[in-house]
C-alpha cells in the first residue's frame, strides 16, 4: 500500500468518511505491518486492518461473521471486530476496526512459565472445540485445507522431506510422517480449529500468554492441525501440559505430530536461508520431533 504516510492518510480519510465519531483520534502506523493487511493503531485501544488483496479481505469478512460469536467462550483474548468498513471508490475492499490487543509475539524466550503457557493454550484449543460448529465453514484451499485428512499433503510433504537432507534426518522424518498417515482418522463431526497456531499468532503480556490472533484459516474439521504448536513452540517439559489440557486422543495426537512435520518441512523448503520467523520455529519442530539431522546443525541454522 506504500509508505507509512500514505497508510496513515488513507486510514484517516476512511475513518472520517465512515466512522466520524473516531475522526479526531490519532492514527499511528505499526511497523512491521502484517503479511496480508496494512495495520495502523487508532487511538489508544483500537486497530485498523486494511487488506492488501481479495484473499485477505475474505479473512476479514470471516472475522466479522464468526469471531464475535466465538470470543465469549474462549479463555484467551481474540481480535474481535468493532466495526465493518465498506468498500469505496478509494478503497474497494472491505476493512475493519478491531479492539487493540496489547502484548508481544509469544516466542518461547518471552514466556516466563512455558508449562503454564502450554496449559493455557491447550485449554484454549479445548474450549474452541466445544463451541457448536454445525454451521461453521468447511476447510478449503483458501484455508490451506487445514482440517482435512493428512493424506492430501502426502506428496508435497514427501517432496519437501527429500529436499532437506542438510537439516533433516530423512528416515526419522519419514517414520514420523508414515506413523501419522497410518493413525486412525477423525470420525466425529468437525470441530472449530484455528488452523495456524504457532508463536507468531500468539501474544504474551509480562511473560504470560494473553491472546490468540490471526484467524484467517479458521475452519471446521479435524482438530489435529491445532496440535502442531506442541512441537513448533513447546519442548518436552511443556508439551505434556498442553496435551493434557486439550483432552484429545492418541490418534489425534499422532496426526498432530504429522501436521507439525509437514508444516515445518514445507516452510523450510520456501524460507530456509531467509529471515522469516517461520524458519526458527520450523527448525525447533524438527528437533522436538527427533527429525533434525543433528540438534547442533538445527541450532546453527536457526542462528544464521
Amino acid at each position: 500500500m506504500g509508505s507509512n504516510v500514505h497508510r496513515v492518510s488513507l486510514a484517516h480519510r476512511l475513518i472520517a468518511g465512515q466512522f466520524p465519531q473516531w475522526a479526531g483520534l490519532p492514527v499511528i502506523p505499526i511497523t512491521p505491518g502484517g503479511t496480508d493487511n496494512d495495520v495502523v493503531r487508532l487511538g489508544d485501544d483500537m486497530v485498523v486492518r486494511l487488506p492488501r488483496g481479495k484473499p485477505a479481505a475474505a479473512h476479514i469478512q470471516k472475522d466479522l461473521r464468526w469471531l464475535g460469536k466465538l470470543a465469549p467462550h474462549l479463555p484467551l483474548a481474540i481480535p474481535v471486530p468493532l466495526a465493518h468498513g465498506s468498500p469505496s471508490d478509494e478503497f474497494p475492499l472491505p476493512w475493519a476496526v478491531y479492539r487493540w490487543l496489547p502484548g508481544h509475539t509469544a516466542t518461547p524466550g518471552r514466556l516466563t512459565e512455558p508449562v503454564g503457557a502450554a496449559r493455557a493454550l491447550g485449554s484454549f484449543v479445548a474450549a474452541l472445540e466445544r463451541i457448536d460448529a454445525s454451521s461453521g465453514p468447511a476447510p478449503t484451499r483458501a484455508t490451506g485445507r487445514r482440517g482435512l485428512p493428512l493424506a492430501i499433503r502426502d506428496a508435497d510433504t514427501r517432496a519437501a522431506i527429500g529436499k532437506l537432507g542438510a537439516v533433516l534426518d530423512v528416515p526419522a522424518a519419514l517414520a514420523v510422517w508414515d506413523e501419522a498417515l497410518a493413525a486412525p482418522g477423525w470420525d466425529a463431526p468437525g470441530v472449530w480449529l484455528h488452523g495456524d497456531l504457532h508463536s507468531g499468532n500468539l501474544l504474551a503480556v509480562d511473560g504470560r500468554l494473553s491472546a490468540v490472533i490471526d484467524f484467517g484459516l479458521l475452519a471446521v474439521g479435524d482438530p489435529a492441525v491445532d496440535l502442531m504448536v506442541a512441537w513448533t513452540m513447546f519442548d518436552e517439559h511443556a508439551r505434556p501440559a498442553f496435551r493434557a489440557a486439550t483432552g484429545l486422543d492418541e490418534a489425534t495426537w499422532v496426526r498432530g505430530r504429522g501436521w507439525a512435520l509437514s508444516f515445518a518441512v514445507l516452510n523450510l523448503v520456501h524460507y530456509l536461508g531467509t529471515e522469516s520467523p517461520l524458519v526458527p520455529l520450523s527448525l525447533h519442530a524438527l528437533v522436538q520431533l527427533d527429525a533434525a539431522k543433528a540438534r547442533r546443525s538445527a541450532a546453527n541454522c536457526a542462528e544464521s
